[in-house]
């Protein structure tokens, strides 16, 4: 393995910034801004918008946005 080419793979937090959840990870992206963590070590801070906190999939509040009826138009051509 070549060395100097690779960039640094540290410990980081990253924080969903809609629902205030946060993970310790492993990550090649950094950042100015640094936590606390439970642990008592200070460590980079990633803010993202999205997580498996706030994520329609994951929290089961998925809705499907249909204003032009297409869905139902579908099932009526398909049904059995």
């Amino acid at each position: 393995m070549k060395t100097g080419i690779h960039p640094e793979y540290r410990d980081v937090v990253f924080q969903d910034v809609t629902t205030d959840f946060s993970f310790l990870t492993r990550s090649t992206l950094g950042s100015k801004e640094s936590i606390k963590w439970e642990d008592g070590n200070e460590y980079p801070l990633i803010k993202v918008d999205i997580s498996s906190a706030s994520h329609p999939f994951y929290t089961g509040k998925h809705k499907i946005m249909d204003t032009s009826g297409r869905v139902d138009k579908f099932r009526k051509r398909y049904a059995k």
